[in-house]
C-alpha cells in the first residue's frame, strides 16, 4: 500500500537516497530543502514534489503537510525547526533518519557497512559486486556513485546494503545479518567526547548482528581490536568474526601491493570540467589476495592507495560470506570507477598561455585537480599518500578546508601532522556546518602549526582561485581539494579561470 512520505532536508546525502527508494516503491514523495541542488532536480524528475528556499508561513506549511502520512526529518533540523514543529502540531509522526532506517530495511537481509572512514567506498564496491553476481541488491550509500546512477539502488533481491553511520545514532537500531567495520577512531567530537565513547557505540552496533550472522572486521585497526575485545566479553561472545587486512594470520589478506601505470585520463565516473586531453597515466593498484593463507586471485583497482586495498578486502570478505565466487568479486572490483568526492578527478589544464599566467615568468606547466571528502587527519594522510602514488613525479599540492570548529579544536595537533605527503599546502577558512561557536579558532591557527610541508599558508576562501592561478604556472602539479564543505567548488572555478587566453 502506497503512502505519502514528506522529507525535510530531502536534498541531503542522508535523505535523498531514502526518497529515491520510497519513489521506486510506489510511495508519493514530497519534501523541502533550503537550497536547490542536482539531487533535488533528480528527485523532481522521478516524480517528487519538492519546495526549496525559505520556510513559508504557518498556513502554507499546513497546506504542504495536508495528506502526508509520515514525515522524515534530517538530523540537521532541530526539534524547534518550524517545519518539524508544524508536522508535530498537525499530529503527524516525525521520524529521524535513524528511526526510518529500521523500517526501510525490515524484511531484508541487511548488510550494514560501518566504520569511522571508508564506508562510502566500501558500500559502493560491495553493491556493485553483488549486482554483478546477480544478487540484485537494494542499497543506500552516503555518496553519489555514477555506476549506480546515484546514492540509492532498488533491487528485487533479499539483500539490502546500507552505509551505516554512527553520527547521530543512525546505526543504533539496526539489526544486520552481516556487518562490516572498516576502522574505529575518534571522530565527530561534537557528539562523542572521546575515543572510548566511539568504541562503545561500535561495540553496541556489532552486538546487534542477528543470531547466526557475521561480522567482517579489519584486523589491522587498533580501534576495531578494542571493539572485538569488548564484544567477546559480552554474554554469548558476539557474532562470528571474519578478519581482513594486510597483517599476518587474517582470513583475507593482500600482499605484493604494487602501483602500475594504467590507462590515461580520469575514471569513468569522474567529471572533467576542463575539457583538456592529455591527462597523465592513471595509477592502477595491484595486489595478490590470500584467503586462509592461500592465493585466490589478483586484485586490480583503478584507484590508488593502501586504504582502497583495505576497502576492497572488506568487500571480498563480505561477498565470500554471501556466496559470491571470488573471481566474480575481483572482476567487479577491477571495474569500480569511484564515488563522487572520493579521489574524484575534476579536470586538468595545460598552464601555457593561460589567463593570469601569460605575463608571468616561468609560464607553463600542468595541473590535475582531484577532489576528496577527506576531513579527518587519518583520511587526509591516506588521501595524500594515494596522491603521492598517483603523482608519478609531479608536485603534490593540497588545499584543506577544515570542517567544523569542534573537530579542528579536538584534533588540531593531529591535523597539523597529517600533510607530510604534500609539497605545498593552502589552509582556507573553516566550514562551520551546523556549528555556531568558533571556540576562538581560526584556520590560520592550523596553518601556523603545520611543520611539513614548510610551504604552508593561510589563504581566505575569496582569494583562493586567484592565488592558485598565480602560483601554479611553471609547475607540474597534482592538486587536491580536501574537505566536506564548499571546497568541492574550488576545482571547477580554478579550471574555468585557467582556460586558455584568447
Amino acid at each position: 500500500m502506497s503512502a505519502r512520505v514528506h522529507f525535510l532536508g530531502i536534498g541531503g546525502s542522508g535523505l535523498a537516497p531514502l526518497a529515491r527508494i520510497a519513489l521506486a516503491r510506489g510511495h508519493l514523495v514530497s519534501g523541502s530543502d533550503q537550497e536547490p541542488s542536482a539531487r533535488v532536480e533528480a528527485l523532481r524528475a522521478l516524480g517528487a514534489r519538492v519546495r526549496t528556499g525559505a520556510v513559508p508561513g504557518p498556513a502554507e506549511l499546513a497546506a504542504e503537510l495536508a495528506g502526508v502520512d509520515v514525515v522524515v526529518a534530517s538530523s540537521a533540523l532541530g526539534d524547534d525547526h518550524p517545519e518539524v514543529a508544524a508536522a508535530r502540531a498537525a499530529g503527524l509522526p516525525v521520524r529521524r533518519r535513524s528511526d526510518w532506517l529500521p523500517e526501510l530495511t525490515s524484511g531484508y537481509q541487511l548488510v550494514a557497512v560501518a566504520g569511522s572512514h571508508g564506508k562510502t567506498t566500501t558500500s559502493a564496491m560491495l553493491t556493485l559486486a553483488l549486482r554483478a553476481a546477480g544478487a540484485d541488491p537494494t542499497a543506500v550509500i552516503g555518496g553519489e556513485v555514477p555506476q549506480l546512477g546515484g546514492g540509492a539502488l532498488v533491487g528485487s533481491g533479499e539483500l539490502f546494503v546500507l552505509e551505516a553511520d554512527e553520527y547521530g545514532g543512525a546505526f543504533d537500531a539496526l539489526d544486520p545479518a552481516l556487518a562490516v567495520v572498516t576502522n574505529v577512531e575518534w571522530e565527530h567530537p561534537d557528539l562523542f567526547p572521546d575515543e572510548a565513547a566511539v568504541r562503545a557505540a561500535f561495540t553496541a552496533f556489532t552486538a546487534r548482528v542477528r543470531p547466526g550472522g557475521v561480522l567482517v572486521a579489519c584486523g589491522d585497526d587498533p580501534g576495531v581490536a578494542s571493539v572485538l575485545g569488548a564484544l567477546a566479553e559480552q554474554p554469548g561472545g558476539g557474532p562470528r568474526v571474519v578478519r581482513y587486512g594486510l597483517g599476518d594470520g587474517l582470513t583475507w589478506r593482500a600482499t605484493n601491493i604494487t602501483a602500475v601505470d594504467g590507462t590515461t585520463g580520469g575514471s569513468a565516473g569522474s567529471q572533467d570540467v576542463s575539457g583538456n586531453a592529455g591527462d597523465p597515466p592513471a595509477v592502477v593498484t595491484r595486489a595478490t589476495v590470500l584467503r586462509d593463507g592461500e592465493p585466490v586471485g589478483t586484485l586490480r583497482l583503478a584507484l590508488p592507495g593502501r586504504h582502497t586495498v583495505l576497502n576492497a578486502l572488506a568487500v571480498l570478505a563480505a561477498t565470500g560470506e554471501l556466496g559470491v565466487p571470488v573471481e566474480a568479486a575481483l572482476s567487479a572490483l577491477a571495474g569500480y570507477t569511484g564515488a563522487a568526492r572520493r579521489f574524484q578527478h575534476v579536470g586538468s589544464a595545460d598552464l601555457a598561455g593561460t589567463r593570469g599566467a601569460a605575463d608571468l615568468p616561468g609560464d607553463g606547466g600542468t595541473v590535475e585537480v582531484i577532489d576528496d571528502y577527506a576531513h579527518h587527519p587519518t583520511e587526509i594522510r591516506a588521501t595524500l599518500a594515494a596522491a603521492r602514488q598517483k603523482a608519478a613525479g609531479r608536485e603534490v599540492w593540497a588545499v584543506i578546508e577544515p570542517h567544523t570548529y569542534s573537530r579542528l579544536a579536538a584534533l588540531l595537533d593531529d591535523f597539523a601532522a597529517s600533510f607530510g605527503d604534500a609539497d605545498r599546502l593552502y589552509v582556507t577558512d573553516i566550514y562551520a556546518a551546523r556549528e555556531h561557536d568558533d571556540l576562538g579558532l581560526h584556520a590560520a591557527d592550523l596553518a601556523k602549526r603545520v611543520r611539513t610541508p614548510a610551504d604552508t599558508s593561510y589563504v581566505g576562501w575569496a582569494e583562493l582561485p586567484g592565488r592558485l592561478a598565480a602560483d601554479l604556472p611553471g609547475h607540474d602539479v597534482l592538486l587536491l581539494t580536501l574537505g566536506a564543505g564548499t571546497i568541492t567548488e574550488l576545482g571547477p572555478r580554478l579550471l574555468a579561470g585557467l582556460a586558455p587566453a584568447r
